[in-house]
């Protein structure tokens, strides 16, 4: 109802009802952005091509150089260039100079995966998991929960419960935990998930509830759904 008082109030100052409702859309994005983040970024995939471009240009300069090929990998798999991150990283594997960094396997184990090598991707993270654990706040269980959820289940939540201990104070974890059970047909374990998930929006403080907000949303429309 506000919605449609604002729109009349906008078409009558403007006198036109496509800029009305452009102007509506503008400031819907604009709130989004600031207070919830549904909506993606407008600038970040410039800020992010500028920076691909520089990262090349470096490259090409010095191919050795393996922070900026790591960078370069990261931002290649952020825009699903999953085949061109592969070879990027290939050189780090190959020279060995990454060999310890779990960080690395990670990336390297994303890339695999989605370039059509599960298999070789799915031993890949569990690697970085051997190097270190907590690699990337646990990130990687979130991965290895997707990739299983569909063969194997049980192992799925296993890594989504050890997700959930990691990251404890992230809404993410109860909302794919809540999913996974969902789809296990469990529903009253998935209803307490993300009432818990909802639960632990409530208690977090402000500035960790921009972060957390998207997944508490989330979780209160699969509520209602059950």
């Amino acid at each position: 109802m506000r919605l449609v008082l604002l729109f009349g109030l906008l078409w009558a100052l403007l006198g036109n009802p496509f800029i009305a409702l452009l102007v509506i859309l503008i400031v819907i994005y604009l709130l989004d952005r600031r207070f919830v983040g549904l909506t993606p970024s407008v600038t970040k995939p410039i800020r992010r091509r500028n920076r691909i471009a520089a990262l090349r240009r470096e490259l090409d300069a010095n191919p050795s150089n393996s922070g900026s090929r790591m960078e370069l990998a990261r931002l290649l798999l952020e825009r699903k260039n999953f085949n061109i991150a592969l070879q990027t990283l290939e050189p780090l594997k190959e020279s060995g100079v990454m060999e310890e960094s779990a960080e690395f396997w990670d990336d390297y184990g994303t890339s695999l995966l989605y370039s059509g090598k599960p298999q070789e991707g799915e031993a890949a993270i569990e690697k970085a998991l051997e190097l270190n654990p907590r690699v990337k706040y646990g990130q990687p269980h979130l991965r290895l929960a997707a990739l299983k959820a569909d063969r194997d289940k049980a192992a799925a939540l296993r890594h989504l419960e050890t997700f959930s201990q990691i990251q404890s104070s992230s809404c993410e974890g109860y909302y794919r935990m809540g999913l996974l059970l969902k789809d296990l047909e469990r529903s009253g374990e998935a209803k307490q998930a993300f009432e818990e998930g909802l639960r632990l929006y409530r208690m977090l403080p402000k500035y960790k509830r921009r972060q957390e907000r998207r997944w508490a949303l989330l979780s209160k429309m699969r509520l209602r759904s059950l």
